[in-house]
């Protein structure tokens, strides 16, 4: 493999090969396009993502070292920031928020004028530094939920109206002026009001939240992304704690569930026993925004789950809060299209400790095939 690495993608010079040291931004986006060879040290728990992968054939490096960070997603710990934004000057009935995996790009979806709304922030997961760029009107009425694709070149909306999730294709990653309308899939079946949205991280699952069932209806996708492949599977009641339920909310692991309800003005937390399985879901615990919005909207966790963000229609502003918990070992966490040859990924290094991992693909990166070549080495 070592060998195919280097033919695929070093540089021979004089007939000696040529590392390219390569750039990991944002929430561990691999960045294909920059090189062949990365390092990562974490500072949060880490989700990596591949991009640009380019070629049909391609093969890079990845060395990990583990190190002792503050853990996300601590709901039970959450503080507001005093931080916040208002889009009442794009839209005064703001429903989704969610941001770029990087940080610098944070997006809005308003139903006063059934558009997404597009800000670039100058520095990375702090919305005080938000300047609106451009909106997309998407001729659809009442436009709630929201999700993106996580490269971008697509994105998902609830059309309230129609009863619809309908989907976008971008012909440039994150410029929603470049979008163009492809198709919808109708929930009527299992919710007349539809309101929320979330996918899974490799697009097999989708979530929609539905108003008048007060529950949460999960989905498989036969065609990742593609929801004219979306089948019913099951759902799950929330009424013992939310009956006006607005937006969900997954932690990459598939783990933890968060809905954000307008009755309660709060956060609800729920574990998952058996990750992206709604059945195996029970309530922790909850946190009130009511001190900063009193009809919560919508929901994102950022910048590996220490951050927070809330988007309220009564203030028309997106509010931020800290999330972060007692430090520990970072975790890492690969893409789902990682094949490994136990099965599983392996566990990240100890703290001070460096893995060496090789990530192969042969058909443009629908599929990667992973294996850890280095391990704990000091």
């Amino acid at each position: 493999m070592a060998n195919d690495f280097k033919i695929k993608n070093g540089l021979q010079l004089g007939g000696a090969f040529v590392e390219k040291v390569g750039t990991i931004s944002g929430n561990a986006d691999v960045d294909l396009s920059t090189g062949n060879v990365f390092d990562y040290t974490p500072t949060a728990d880490a989700t990596f993502t591949f991009s640009n992968a380019g070629e049909t054939e391609h093969s890079f490096v990845l060395s990990v070292v583990g190190a002792e960070v503050a853990a996300g997603f601590d709901l039970a710990n959450a503080a507001y920031d005093s931080v916040s934004f208002s889009v009442a000057g794009q839209d005064p009935t703001p429903y989704g928020v969610f941001f770029k995996p990087d940080g610098t790009k944070m997006f809005i979806s308003g139903d006063s004028n059934d558009s997404i709304y597009e800000y670039n922030l100058s520095t990375a997961w702090d919305i005080s530094t938000a300047s609106f760029v451009q909106s997309f009107e998407t001729a659809k009425n009442i436009t709630t939920g929201m999700f993106f694709k996580p490269d971008g070149i697509s994105f998902y909306l609830v059309d309230f109206e129609s009863v619809t999730v309908d989907q976008y294709l971008l012909n440039s990653a994150w410029d929603i002026s470049t979008a163009s309308y492809v198709q919808s899939f109708n929930v009527s079946a299992q919710d007349t009001v539809p309101i929320g949205l979330f996918f899974k991280d490799d697009g097999t699952k989708m979530y929609v939240l539905g108003v008048i069932g007060q529950d949460v209806n999960e989905y498989n996708l036969s065609t990742a992304w593609n929801i004219s492949t979306a089948s019913f599977v099951q759902n799950l009641s929330l009424s013992a704690q939310e009956t006006s339920p607005r937006v969900v909310f997954f932690k990459p692991d598939g783990l933890k569930m968060y809905i954000v309800g307008h009755a309660g003005d709060d956060v609800n937390e729920y574990d998952l026993s058996t990750a992206w399985d709604v059945s195996t879901a029970s309530y922790s615990q909850n946190f009130s925004v009511a001190a900063q919005d009193t009809s919560p909207q919508g929901i994102f966790w950022g910048n590996n789950g220490t951050k927070m963000y809330i988007v309220g229609n009564s203030t028309d502003t997106i509010y931020q809060y800290s999330t972060a918990g007692t430090p520990a070992p970072a975790t890492f966490t690969y893409p789902a299209s990682v094949a490994w040859p136990s099965g599983t990924a392996p566990d990240a290094p100890a703290v001070g400790e460096t893995d060496i991992l090789e990530f192969s693909t042969t058909d443009g990166g629908t599929t990667w095939y992973g294996v850890r070549t280095g391990d704990a080495m000091a």
